[in-house]
């Protein structure tokens, strides 16, 4: 059966993205009336948890969120911890609809620590603790499946192997989090389906029952920006995949785009959601040229041209550049397997199993160069990367630019 598009002719565009335009602009109508309230009275407080804190000489800056709202403000060196709740009282005078969605800075006082509302966390929290004594091994499992952010000083050692992207909760984790329950489902479903309900689509039922499990990680996540754009990829693949609607399609993912910026408009502003679509965009760009590949042999090199392809973005946001940097698309491959096996084995409570063969990880040194990407290579590369869409000579020569680039960063290290 021919795969179909989930939007087939001009006129069918121009309804859909006024359909989208019409929810976008009254998701920003209702982010400006929360806005208004914010600043009615100059002085605002509310129950906040903090998302990260940021270490200055001799104060921190907290980056605070209590889900409508996410802010930064300074504080008395060490008074709190992250994932703390506390009530803060803050001055709104300053505050900027544009600032109000991108995340501010304002003066606050009068702070203090209370419970935690959600003590299932904390509880899963304190539990990934109880089983590792070395404190980084610790904080990146709470990052991976708590998304926890890392401590500075261990964010530049994850920095400096490339897999910042595996330790930060993306659609890569969801991925392996949904074929993992899709084995486990599939063993208990299977029996039960051929019994009972052999008139059923499998393969349907069980993508359905793990999107509550996923919605549900979701929730307990708070949204995270990256994560939410996974799981609403994920919905609209299987109600393309039912529909036998075209899903590896780049329409389809400008259609996902518009329809998560239409629902949540803050977005637009979230780094970690852009890098996170343009990972599926390069994944996208590989497969239409190299989809024909042995499956083995696809695996292994889109997780070269992934990392080769994202480096002149990334590059340009964040400069540190080691060479142990070369070895991130193997690591990544090996994530596949060690996320699901960590994930049995921190249920099972030995979760420090492997905690030895991390710590020689993290202990292997090496020097780390600042590299940053031009502007107007940045620009064109970018240009470049959407007409490969269209045209084969502007992949070909996409792939030039990256060779070329990646040359350009380690051949400068080397050269130290």
């Amino acid at each position: 059966m021919q795969t179909l598009l989930f939007i087939k002719s001009k006129k069918e565009w121009v309804l859909f993205l006024s359909a989208l335009f019409i929810i976008f602009i009254i998701n920003l109508l209702w982010q400006f009336n929360q806005y208004k309230n914010l600043i009615t009275n100059e002085i605002y407080t509310t129950n906040v948890k903090i998302i990260n804190i940021y270490h200055k000489n001799s104060f921190d800056v907290l980056k605070l969120s209590n889900n409508n709202i996410l802010f930064f403000t300074s504080s008395t060196k060490d008074k709190f911890s992250k994932n703390d709740y506390i009530n803060i009282t803050i001055l709104t005078k300053d505050i900027n609809f544009l600032s109000y969605l991108k995340g501010f800075y304002v003066k606050s006082f009068n702070s203090y620590k209370i419970d935690s509302p959600n003590n299932f966390f904390i509880k899963i929290k304190d539990y990934i603790n109880s089983q590792h004594i070395n404190n980084d091994i610790s904080s990146i499992f709470k990052a991976i499946f708590l998304a926890i952010p890392l401590d500075k000083d261990l964010q530049n050692t994850i920095s400096t192997f490339g897999i910042a992207h595996l330790i930060a909760i993306s659609g890569f984790h969801l991925g392996v989090l949904s074929f993992m329950l899709y084995f486990i489902f599939n063993i208990f479903y299977t029996p039960i389906h051929k019994k009972y309900l052999p008139f059923r689509n499998k393969k349907y039922d069980l993508l359905i029952s793990i999107s509550f499990i996923l919605f549900g990680y979701l929730l307990f996540l708070s949204n995270q920006p990256s994560l939410l754009r996974a799981f609403i990829m994920y919905i609209f693949a299987i109600l393309t995949i039912r529909s036998n609607i075209k899903i590896l399609s780049f329409s389809t993912l400008l259609i996902c785009i518009l329809i998560i910026i239409s629902l949540f408009p803050k977005l637009i502003f979230s780094l970690s959601l852009w890098f996170s679509l343009s990972g599926v965009f390069f994944i996208f760009l590989f497969l239409k040229y190299f989809k024909h590949l042995n499956k083995f042999i696809l695996f292994i090199f889109l997780n070269i041209f992934l990392y080769l392809a994202i480096n002149p973005i990334s590059h340009y946001f964040f400069d540190t550049t080691s060479i142990l940097q070369l070895i991130s698309p193997l690591l990544t491959i090996a994530f596949s397997f060690f996320y699901p096996i960590e994930l049995l084995l921190h249920i099972f409570n030995i979760g420090d199993l492997l905690d030895g063969y991390i710590l020689m990880l993290l202990n292997i040194k090496t020097t780390t160069l600042h590299i940053n990407t031009n502007i107007y290579f940045l620009l064109i590369y970018i240009s470049l990367s959407f007409y490969s869409i269209k045209s084969k000579n502007a992949f070909i020569l996409l792939n030039l630019m990256l060779i070329l680039f990646n040359i350009y960063l380690y051949k400068s290290f080397i050269s130290v």
